[in-house]
């Protein structure tokens, strides 16, 4: 087999190859084999029909196009691995010349990750927040945990903001009662926002055994984004009760003694999470940076896939279990379909590029991913998508995804590396020096969210 390589341009080759005949033998013997279990003819065996006659009854052409389906992947897979090619996608293969007994040729075009000049990094600097939690944050912390802890007592008087009230609803579209229309005994907060648009203002002044009805666009369901009217009865109002902010509340709600302890402990959360969101925003702000400095080709191909992919899991998924379509999304998010289609674009067009630049600094800094790095990502990906670590690990062996995860881990560890590089400030001037497990932690998340959705391997 010979083969060469034209480069058509700077993501995208035509390999041509030329096979000698003799070298299609062992395709052409499983193709008679093939059509031998498949066919019969009265005078022999089945599997024993002689080539010859399979020639003569079915044509030796519906032989030769057997054999070369059968071979063209082996010999495609072969000119790749000579001319070192790292191929994304299919080839789109045409056969060139067929000639019984002496020449098999063809071409194949497709995609190629584009060669990379990883330039200095070094003096990249971005600001970011400065860590500040006031004494308002924790104010604001405590009583979320003191909201948590509060209790309700039935209370005979109408309903008011703040009040806990036991519902009956029933929604009706086109003066219809819908399936999945009806709820009883829905314990609701006034004020909270977490029902229908309207509910609010409905049951406030109602006493138990009141009811009022009123319109609202429904959120889900089988009517979501239609306008129903909804009839709501109150069957009961209690107050919320709300514990007093001391030592003893202190000592409910939390390990501490004194509420001094649960303040100041809530303040030590409250700065770990700034670090975090400082160190997540450092690594966005220094990606941005590193792309700026790479010229990344991107195929068209992979662009449109990607896209599609992205546009597919966001109806599909996300939407659908929120009930929605694109167009009502469209219109909750004030954006015009090419305004969505022109963002969904340059998120695509990022992901690729962010994952040609990291996987190149992956091979340029000769990165490894050990064994400890791949679990510690195994367990943070299963915490995300609700899972137990078995089974998402036995999700990933069984759909062979393991590459994909240790790329993820790979390409956050390269992030870090640029991020050791560059300066980080604070908005007050301040460096900032990320702790190691918190940068690679959230490099892996930042590269994760950045890349694409559709890997780029073959």
């Amino acid at each position: 087999m010979k083969s060469a390589v034209e480069t058509l341009n700077p993501t995208r080759v035509r390999l041509t190859v030329e096979v000698p005949f003799e070298e299609l033998k062992d395709s052409l013997d499983a193709a008679y084999k093939k059509i031998n279990q498949q066919v019969t003819v009265k005078g022999f065996r089945k599997g024993k029909i002689p080539a010859r006659v399979i020639d003569q009854r079915f044509g030796r052409g519906a032989v030769l196009e057997e054999a070369v389906n059968d071979a063209l992947p082996k010999f495609y897979t072969e000119a790749v691995n000579e001319a070192e090619l790292n191929v994304l996608g299919q080839p789109e293969v045409d056969i060139t010349e067929l000639k019984d007994n002496e020449t098999l040729n063809f071409t194949a075009e497709v995609d190629v990750r584009p060669t990379i000049e990883i330039p200095d990094y070094s003096g990249i600097e971005v600001e970011v927040d400065a860590i500040e939690v006031s004494d308002e944050d924790v104010d604001k912390a405590v009583e979320e945990l003191r909201e948590r802890f509060a209790s309700t007592s039935p209370v005979e008087r109408a309903a008011e903001d703040g009040d806990v009230v036991t519902i009956d609803l029933q929604a009706k579209v086109d003066g219809e009662v819908l399936e999945d229309g009806v709820a009883n005994g829905v314990s609701y907060t006034i004020g909270s926002g977490e029902l229908l648009e309207g509910i609010d203002d409905a049951v406030k002044g109602l006493e138990a055994g009141g009811e009022a009805t009123f319109t609202s666009e429904l959120k889900g369901g089988s009517a979501a984004g239609k306008e129903s009217e909804v009839t709501v009865k109150v069957t009961q109002v209690a107050k919320r009760e709300l514990p007093e902010l001391d030592d003893d509340f202190a000592q409910l709600a939390s390990e501490f003694d004194t509420l001094d302890e649960l303040k100041a402990d809530s303040r030590k959360r409250l700065e770990n999470m700034k670090q975090y969101d400082q160190a997540t925003q450092a690594q966005e702000r220094v990606l941005e940076k590193l792309l700026e400095l790479v010229e990344v080709p991107v195929p068209e191909k992979l662009l449109a896939d990607e896209i599609q992919t992205r546009k597919h899991n966001l109806v599909n998924h996300q939407l659908g279990q929120m009930g929605l379509d694109l167009a009502k999304y469209l219109e909750i998010q004030g954006k015009t379909e090419e305004e969505f289609d022109a963002e969904t674009k340059e998120q695509a067009e990022k992901g690729i590029k962010t994952q040609f630049v990291l996987d190149e600094l992956v091979n340029k800094e000769k990165l490894n991913v050990n064994q400890e790095e791949l679990t510690e990502h195994l367990m943070r990906r299963a915490q995300s998508s609700g899972m137990s670590p078995d089974q998402f690990a036995q999700a990933v062996v069984e759909g062979g995804q393991v590459p994909m995860l240790v790329g993820e881990v790979a390409r956050g560890k390269a992030l870090a590396v640029v991020v050791e590089a560059a300066t980080v400030k604070d908005t007050k001037g301040e460096v900032i020096d990320l702790a190691d497990d918190e940068e690679d932690e959230s490099a892996e998340a930042t590269a994760e969210s950045a890349s694409a959705e559709e890997k780029t391997e073959a």
